[in-house]
């Protein structure tokens, strides 16, 4: 999307709001394109990303205490300044971006029943099931996110958008609200996610100690909230061939050491 913008656009810059990773992609993009980045996140959002947002070079902009609030300054951002806004999800170039991933799952195991991924703004979910739903309609889609303070659960089960207070959770990049205008990500959600789950917190940090565990794979609470949600039966392996999408290892290791503290060596049993 930022590769798309206008001379003009570029040279003003951009802008996000995130709960982490997205506003690290954007700064990763305009760092190669050497444009100006300014990544608004709430008090939220965990230090380690932010630590890694700087790094990549882009402005950071820390303002209320969830995601919406980051989302109002940079609409503040962009009258002020002309940035132009780079959405986190709700957006058709940043949903058929992430529908890539699908693509590459088809091509590499054709024979998949199933994916399994966090669902928090839809992004991700929106352009998998889109595109998994129109290769085969059998595969099953399973969205899976956080007990509370789960937006896109609590507006699928209501049949509309609505708005949920953020709380302190592993699976922090499952933050934030849907947007209440929400264009793109909910009806395309509600069309091809079969499944919603809530996951709860001892579940997400068991999913993390698992894969650090047997796989050596060290990744933050809102990639490993599958893989707890399997191991404790919150849902089943949708068919013979499922996948388990791991989206992130942005997490502090102190953080990480203490969320699998609890379950050292509980899989060797």
């Amino acid at each position: 999307m930022i590769n798309s913008l206008t001379e003009t656009e570029k040279q003003r810059g951009v802008t996000t709001f995130s709960t982490g990773n997205h506003g690290l992609a954007v700064a990763f993009a305009a760092k190669q394109l050497g444009i100006r980045a300014v990544v608004c996140v709430s008090t939220r959002v965990p230090k380690a990303k932010l630590d890694a947002i700087v790094r990549m070079g882009a402005e950071l902009e820390v303002y209320g205490d969830g995601q919406d609030d980051a989302e109002q300054r940079c609409y503040d951002l962009q009258l002020k300044h002309g940035l132009t806004i780079i959405p986190p999800f709700d957006h058709p170039a940043i949903i058929s971006g992430q529908g890539t991933s699908a693509l590459e799952i088809l091509e590499e195991l054709p024979t998949v029943t199933g994916v399994i991924a966090g669902l928090s703004g839809g992004g991700l979910l929106s352009g998998i099931g889109l595109t998994m739903k129109h290769s085969d309609p059998t595969i099953k889609v399973v969205g899976v996110s956080m007990e509370i303070g789960a937006a896109m659960h609590a507006s699928l089960a209501v049949g509309k958008t609505v708005e949920v207070q953020e709380h302190p959770t592993l699976a922090d990049s499952l933050l934030g609200g849907i947007g209440v205008n929400n264009q793109y990500t909910f009806p395309l959600v509600k069309s091809y996610v079969d499944e919603s789950v809530l996951v709860p917190e001892q579940s997400i940090a068991k999913g993390m100690a698992f894969l650090y565990e047997q796989h050596r794979i060290i990744v933050e609470g809102a990639a490993a909230i599958g893989v707890g949600a399997l191991l404790d039966g919150f849902i089943a392996p949708p068919g013979d061939t499922s996948v388990i999408i791991l989206s992130g290892n942005n997490v502090d290791l102190d953080a990480h050491l203490d969320a699998i503290k609890p379950y050292v060596n509980a899989f060797d049993k």
